[in-house]
């Protein structure tokens, strides 16, 4: 397993990434793709098609105001977390290489599937 973190330095440098509208987050497919190791215009496709999946947790006590995206895709696990401006506060990604990734809201895809 392989795990990468990043702790955002400035804020203002990842702004426009990810917008909040509606009680909808919009991330833009170049940073998806870029932390799932996937061209920016696979994104959409294997989003629709539920290849990619994801998920959205609002942060509580001293994480309050802030929202946790998580974003799955084969063996791999990409985490953004946000302030309700969509800047970037921290990212990660995780390679679960061979192991399976742990129970979580995705779709496990057959073997034989075409993937990206």
């Amino acid at each position: 397993m392989i795990e990468s973190c990043q702790q955002t330095r400035s804020p203002t440098s990842a702004r426009g990434a990810i917008e909040f509208h509606d009680d909808t987050f919009v991330v833009d497919a170049a940073l998806i793709g870029e932390l799932l190791h996937l061209p920016a215009s696979h994104v959409s496709s294997l989003m629709r098609a539920g290849r990619i999946t994801s998920a959205c947790e609002r942060g509580i006590d001293e994480h309050a105001g802030e929202f946790r995206l998580s974003f799955f895709y084969r063996n791999r696990r990409a985490r953004l977390s946000t302030d309700p401006e969509g800047r970037v506060l921290r990212r990660s990604t995780i390679d679960f290489g061979d192991r399976p990734i742990p129970e979580t809201p995705h779709r496990p895809v057959a073997q034989d599937e075409d993937l990206a």
